[in-house]
Parts: structure tokens; sequence; C-alpha cells
């Protein structure tokens, strides 16, 4: 049974799904720029709680007898939401720790909600920290190209904190990777930071892989960067994530 556009009833197996986790959470969603075009290119949709609670809070009911539903539930409600607010640009979905290994279930949930709620494969880009590749670093690698033979794209979130970051650029080539708030910090002022963001920048040049700055806050911070040739950006000084909605970005933060 698919959903009745009309009615908005959901398809039994995604509802299933749904009532199987059993307290509620929501999304906030903070915009992706690009800074070339001047556009918004995505939205990254965050988990908080009914009334906009923090992250921590919805987490704090999540255990390991109910990861796997959660996460499941996490990506379908995302995809809801993102159909609901009309979102015709991509959308990133963070994979929870442990939660993306049964890969079969979660996949065929994911096809069934973009189907259910009209939103392209090819729209969704799921996220894993860097950190998660040292839990098991073959299976997850695995995982995350069989995601990408499915049709949705993948990026490496919080890139420099760990310490597997050149290995997993040998093995598999995301479409992103996302620099760390850790290294995005008064860059302006930091020359070795500038020098480690200017190597990574040559290595996802070379290899095709989209490179994006997120964390940042400062108008020094993305304009130096942007004069190094990081286009993507994600961070409070273009828009704070908003609860239930797509915020919009000021064209003007381009050239302040």
């Amino acid at each position: 049974m698919k959903i009745n556009r009309s009615t908005g009833i959901l398809s039994s197996d995604i509802l299933a799904i749904m009532k199987g986790v059993d307290f509620e959470f929501s999304f906030a969603f903070q915009p992706i720029v690009n800074a070339d075009t001047r556009e918004v290119i995505s939205f990254e949709a965050l988990v908080r709680g009914p009334n906009g609670e923090p992250a921590t809070d919805v987490f704090s009911h999540v255990d390991e007898g109910n990861l796997f539903g959660f996460d499941q539930a996490c990506r379908i409600k995302a995809i809801h939401m993102a159909s609901r607010l009309k979102l015709r640009k991509q959308l990133n979905i963070n994979l929870l720790p442990f939660g993306s290994y049964q890969t079969g279930m979660n996949i065929r949930a994911t096809l069934r909600a973009s189907e259910n709620f009209g939103f392209p494969i090819e729209n969704i880009v799921f996220e894993v920290t860097e950190s998660e590749m040292l839990t098991d670093h073959r299976r997850l690698i695995d995982i995350i190209k069989m995601y990408q033979e499915f049709g949705f794209q993948t990026a490496i979130d919080d890139f420099g904190t760990g310490y597997s970051g050149l290995k997993l650029l040998v093995e598999y080539q995301p479409n992103y990777v996302k620099l760390d708030r850790h290294l995005i910090a008064d860059i302006h002022t930091n020359e070795i930071k500038q020098t480690v963001v200017q190597g990574i920048g040559f290595i996802c040049k070379k290899l095709g892989v989209g490179l994006m700055a997120e964390g940042v806050e400062k108008f020094e911070e993305f304009s130096w960067l942007r004069a190094t040739g990081v286009n993507l950006f994600q961070g409070y000084y273009f828009a704070h994530p908003a609860f239930e909605s797509l915020p919009e970005v000021d064209a003007s933060l381009f050239s302040s």
C-alpha cells in the first residue's frame, strides 16, 4: 500500500517501523551552500526533540535494543518531512553508529520511504563520521559502497577528527568530504590548519571528491577558505538549524 497523497496515509510497513519507536522526535534543517552559485544545494536533517529539544535529549532514549529501529525511523521521518517541506535540493542524513550494519533492511526502508514520499534517491546524501570507520573498517566500507551502488550519495563527516581519513580516501571515494569544525575555527589566523586544509583540498581535487567546510561561523573563516578554493559551506555564519523548516540564506553573506 503506497501513500495516499490526499489523505497522507502511509504504507503499512512504514507505519510499522514508525510505531516501533516509542518516543517522539523531529528534525531541524541546516543549509549547505555553494559559494560559486550562491545557492543552497542541500539541507542536513538534524535530530531534535518533538518541541525542538537538543539531540542529546532524544538519544537518551536510544539503546542497543531500539537503535536499529530508530535509525530506520530517522531516515523515514527525515525524508517525509523534507517532502512535506517541498525540499527540491539534496537531503543530508546521518548514518547512526552501528545502525547501518543491517544494510539490506535499512536500504529497503529508505527506498520505500523515497517512493512513498516522492523524494528522489539521488538527492539523498548519507553521512558517516570518520571516527565510526574505526569500529569495523572493512564492513563499513562495503556497506557505504553498497549505498552508492543503489544511487545514494555519500559523505565523510567530521573529517580530520579521527586517524583513518587518508586510508578512507584510498579505499573509498565519497561524493563529499566535510571538514570538521576543529580544522575550520579561526583558520584565517592558523598557518598549521591552513597547510592541512590545503593538503586535503589538493587530494580531494585529484580524486574528484567535493570538499565542504562545516562549522563556519565567521566571515574571515569563509573568506580564507573561499580564496583557497573551497566552495561548499555549512555553519552558523550562513544559517542556524531551523526546527521543522528550511531556513533561507542571505546572498549578501557571500560578499560581506
